[in-house]
């Protein structure tokens, strides 16, 4: 038997629910949870396996050709990317900290044109994020900063750099607000 609760009227006007709808999904963008092994001394985590094809085990293919390392500063805004010179497709796990990714498909033609993509990547549950070419990609640091781990398979070229750039507010400002509920 469910009974309800009976509120005062200026709570009751002002409450609201949450909703939990499925993840929007973007053509291409595909994420792996990793699997950390821990034990009384530390934890062990393997990031990617690799043969003559490429990568194994994961749901796409890439074939690395560049791996790096980059350091968010805490709560740094880091946007937005995009390759379009060339096919550079990359794969992101953050090993340290927190980066809230929102991901924007924005390439001509595609089925999830325009598609808006929020995740939460941490390096308390390693997750590897693929990112194809043409989908616009930026972060903000949590509070702590964050350690991001990226591979892609293309090469940067200094001379001739494949990072085109969207205002960091290009998509509103709004993506980046603080979710106080």
């Amino acid at each position: 038997m469910t009974h309800r609760i009976e509120l005062a009227p200026e709570y009751t006007e002002a409450l609201t629910f949450e909703t939990y709808p499925a993840a929007p999904q973007i053509e291409g963008v595909w994420v792996h949870a990793l699997r950390k092994n821990r034990s009384e001394n530390g934890a062990f985590m393997e990031y990617l396996r690799l043969d003559e094809a490429g990568v194994q085990g994961l749901p796409g293919s890439l074939t690395p050709r560049q791996i790096s390392v980059s350091w968010a500063a805490p709560s740094r805004i880091n946007a937005f990317h995009i390759h379009v010179k060339e096919v550079q497709n990359e794969l992101w796990c953050v090993i340290g900290g927190q980066l809230t990714v929102w991901l924007v498909d924005c390439r001509a033609g595609s089925p999830t044109l325009g598609v808006r993509r929020r995740l939460v990547l941490s390096g308390e549950q390693p997750t590897v994020v693929h990112i194809p070419s043409g989908v616009a990609h930026g972060y903000q640091a949590g509070v702590e900063g964050a350690t991001l781990l990226y591979s892609m398979d293309a090469q940067f070229n200094l001379a001739d750099p494949n990072e085109g750039r969207l205002p960091w507010d290009h998509f509103g400002a709004q993506l980046w607000a603080e979710d106080r509920g």
